[in-house]
Order: structure tokens, then sequence, then C-alpha cells
């Protein structure tokens, strides 16, 4: 079908409808909000390894943003749950553009990211001259999006990378190697901080290498961390979810190599091994790997220990995770997933959970006293130590969870990061008045 055709027919389908030092400007910013002459501030988030409203992050910007006045365009891939070629979900525009194969090769990749940028390079043209927009956030993996917004920069449209991830050390993450393409996702994410008149950063890490890789002033660079939403909270346990088991051990996330599933799978076998037949474990997510994860589970022998449901509805997750005793980030120690913060453990500790993580910069700030940090060496023995000491060991899982649950209230939930997430938006939209 003809592109012009594929994108009238998505608009055709249109339904009615802290802890952060490092931004010391955000008053200074703030203050200035209402200095200029009103109008309707217009947004267009760009998201291509998600969809919406899956995305934890991109979720809860894009409702922050259109709870204080903005319009607020998304554009991401269809999935499975998520299909429609348009829609608005609580007075944000959704489109989605046809779906790409995510890679899980080298040239996977650059064929995913090809294909992507083609869409978003179609449909942002078709959003420009349907809604319009002052600025665009590009939300990265990957740092090609940059190209979309080179074009409407032209028109005074500004544009805002929110680093989700830093591609170089993800691509070292995952096929250990550095060489020529290392080098290249290294260029494009230096084009990226050049051509970005504001930077999203999800911790102090990644502000660091925006400010010294990037060369960004420091005054374009906010701090924005992932937290969940007030609401996420604990519901009550469901006994059946330990598939008959005493105790449950939970996961949620993206199902991929660097994640380190295999070795969580390790750890089950090893628990298993130990003689302890009184636990199960839960993976929830999706993702490249979920197909061959589930059939390591049956080579090793874990269909009665683990099991692997795929994505599942925003409440069957709570549930899960709710009945879980303890919680798990088995993410393999590496420099990507030492300066990255992980949302699911900002997740787990809103739910109260005590946690079992390997030991990493960003993962240590953000758990602090709810987790417990194995070593990376003898690392699947020491992570299946770490978690049955916890089984044996309740008051301590209660006194974990009840500090992770209290830094989130007290620090880290979403509504701490909102206004650095305006401040942000003025910067740039004060930029555009210049």
């Amino acid at each position: 079908m003809p592109v012009q055709k594929v994108l009238a027919a998505c608009c055709k389908d249109v339904v009615a409808g802290p802890e952060n030092p490092p931004n010391k400007n955000l008053e200074v910013i703030l203050s200035q909000k209402n200095e200029r002459p009103l109008m309707k501030r217009k947004v267009f988030i760009i998201i291509e390894n998600s969809t919406f409203p899956s995305d934890p992050r991109v979720r809860n910007e894009a409702l922050a943003l259109h709870r204080n006045g903005y319009q607020v365009t998304v554009l991401c891939p269809r999935s499975k749950r998520s299909s429609l070629g348009h829609e608005v979900i609580e007075g944000i525009h959704v489109y989605r553009h046809p779906k790409v194969q995510q890679g899980s090769t080298r040239f996977g990749y650059l064929l995913e990211y090809s294909l992507a940028l083609f869409w978003e390079l179609c449909y942002s043209s078709w959003i420009y001259l349907c809604h319009g927009f002052h600025v665009i956030q590009g939300c990265n993996p990957p740092d090609t999006i940059f190209l979309v917004a080179l074009p409407f920069k032209l028109l005074g449209v500004k544009y805002i990378f929110d680093q989700h991830d830093a591609n170089p050390e993800l691509y070292v993450s995952k096929f250990d190697k550095r060489g020529f393409l290392h080098k290249v996702l290294l260029v494009f994410e230096k084009l990226t901080y050049r051509h970005s008149d504001v930077v999203l950063a999800t911790n102090e890490s990644y502000r660091e290498l925006a400010l010294s890789r990037g060369g960004v002033p420091p005054q374009d660079v906010f701090i924005v961390r992932n937290g969940p939403q007030e609401s996420f909270k604990a519901v009550s346990a469901n006994p059946a979810r330990k598939h008959g088991k005493s105790y449950l051990v939970g996961y949620v996330g993206h199902m991929d190599v660097q994640e380190g599933l295999d070795i969580l799978l390790d750890v089950a076998l090893r628990v298993k091994q130990m003689g302890r037949t009184d636990v199960h474990f839960t993976c929830v997510g999706g993702g490249p790997q979920l197909a061959a994860l589930r059939g390591m589970v049956r080579a090793k022998g874990l269909t009665e220990t683990v099991n692997f449901p795929g994505w599942v509805p925003d409440l069957e997750l709570l549930e899960i995770l709710s009945s879980a005793d303890v919680c798990v980030n088995p993410d393999k120690p590496s420099e990507m997933n030492d300066v990255s913060t992980m949302i699911k453990i900002m997740e787990y500790m809103a739910l109260g959970k005590p946690i079992v993580q390997f030991e990493s910069k960003e993962g240590r700030f953000s758990a602090q006293e709810a987790s417990l940090y194995s070593s990376t060496t003898n690392r699947v023995n020491d992570f299946a130590d770490k978690i049955l000491w916890l089984l044996d060991n309740p008051e301590q899982r209660r006194k974990m969870g009840e500090f992770g649950r209290s830094r989130i209230e007290r620090e880290l939930a979403w509504e701490y990061s909102v206004p650095y997430l305006l401040a942000a938006y003025q910067r740039a939209f004060d930029k555009r008045g210049s």
C-alpha cells in the first residue's frame, strides 16, 4: 500500500476525544513560566523500541505534560496489544506505525532501525500537518531519531533528547565487542547530543555522559529519574501465583541478552539442585529472547520451577509481584548496566519487596538498603544463596521492603521528577522564543 494511503488511513481513524542536585536552574526556569504570552504548546514524542502506553517512562512523561497544559502526540510501533493506527488515550494522540521486527543480530538491528526511521520520517510530516508541534522529544534507542527532527528544526522546532540507554555501552553488553560498529554508535550519539536543545538524563551517570562525551552545556541537561506513579501500589497477594510452592521469586522486564535471564535460570537450577523444591520463579515480560528462554527452561528441566508468561495486563503484573516474596534483577554486570537506572528496581521498591541484584553503581544508588548485592565471582551460587537467605529470614525481608517503599514515597516516586521535566520543556521553549 502506498505510504500516503497508509498515513491517510491512520488519520481517518481519529477518535474524539529529591534528590536532584544537578538541576540547579529549576527554580529560575519555572519562575519564568508565565512571563511569555500564553499559547497551546505542542509536543511530539517519538519512541522506537517500545509502544505506548506500555513504556512506563514515556507514559509518565506524556501524561505529566498533558496535565500541565501541553498538547501531546506520541509516535511508536504497533504491537499485538496496541495495534490501532491511531487512538486518543487520556487526551494524548497516539499514532502507531507498522511494526518493525526487533533485531537480535547486528544486521537485524540495522534493518529494524532503518525501517523505523523511514516510518518516523513519513509519520512526522503527516502529524505536523495534522496537529503541528513545537518540540520533538526523541526517546532512544536508537540514536537516530534526531534525523527526524533536523528538517523541522529549520521551522523553529526544538529537539529534546530523552536518553533511556547509553547505546555504545548497550552494544558492548549485547555483543561483547567494540570495533567499527561501536565507533559508529559513538558518532551517532555525539550527533544526537550536538543537535539536541535539551537533554533528559535518567540519572547522574547519564548526565555525566552528556556533559563529558556530548559536550552539552550543564544548563541544558536535566535529570528526570525513572520512578513509579504514586498509584503503583501492592494489591492483595494471590497464593495461586506461587504455583503450589511456599515461595515466589518475581521478575519483570525486557527479555534480551543483557538482562541476564540466562543467569537467573542457572540460579533457579542451583536452587532446585540444593533440594529447595519450595521455590517458584515467575519472569514477566517480552522481547527477542523470550522464545529462547522458554526453550532453556525445558532443556534445564525447570518447567515445574520457572514460568515465562510474557507480557501480562497491568493488574495481573501487580498481583504477581505483590505475591512475590523476593524480587530479582539479574542484569549482567557490565559498563552499561553499571550506569543505568532500571525501572523494575523502582517498581519492586514501590511494592515493598526485598531485592537481590548484582553490584552496580546506579543499582545501589536506587535501592540502597532495600537490596542485597551479589558478587560477580561465583555469581550463580552467590545469587542463589542470597535469595534463599532472604526467603529464610522473613523479618529481614520486611525491613528491606519497608525501607524501599519509604524511599520511593519520600524521594524517588515519579511525582518528584515532574518539576524537572517541566523545567526542561520550559528551557526548550525559552530557546524557541529567543
